[in-house]
């Protein structure tokens, strides 16, 4: 069941475009989208308050910063019930980035950021091993990213 949301054509617009540049001043983007800066002040406050705005991050070039290993993890749980335990240990670990309870193989798939692969194997063999519920896990290691990106929103009348 989805939440009915109030959200005019103008939110999309402001929710696209600070996905694009969250650094944009709202007088900036009030001049792109022919409103004032104080509207669009108003705007984020309630996107905010509804939730769907939560902060803005900054994106880092990781890479840059020495992270050369981005690995996933599919992982097996003994029961599915055992999900709130697991992931509640698994949030501990510093090098895990994303975590999503899964459909298919895998009850929770999980997203690994290390410095190399020496870190990796510390995660996997020294972190995730001492996790009581993990039956067993499954490890692959990107070769490369090809694609990152935000999804393009739009307003229930545009899709």
């Amino acid at each position: 069941m989805s939440l009915k949301l109030n959200l005019d054509k103008l939110d999309y617009q402001i929710i696209q475009e600070m996905m694009e540049d969250a650094e944009i001043s709202y007088a900036d983007l009030g001049k792109k989208l022919f409103v004032s800066g104080g509207t669009i002040h108003v705007r984020i406050k309630k996107l905010e308050e509804l939730k769907i705005v939560k902060g803005k991050k900054l994106s880092v070039d990781l890479k840059a910063l020495g992270y050369d290993v981005i690995a996933f993890i599919g992982i097996y749980l003994e029961k599915s019930s055992l999900y709130d335990t697991v992931a509640k240990e698994l949030k501990k670990i510093p090098q895990i980035v994303r975590l999503n309870y899964t459909t298919g193989n895998y009850s929770i798939f999980a997203e690994i950021v290390c410095k190399d692969i020496q870190q990796l194997r510390h995660v996997l063999h020294d972190e995730l091993q001492k996790i009581k519920g993990i039956e067993r896990t499954e490890t692959f290691i990107s070769l490369e990213e090809s694609l990152d990106r935000n999804v393009v929103v739009l307003p229930d009348t545009d899709r």
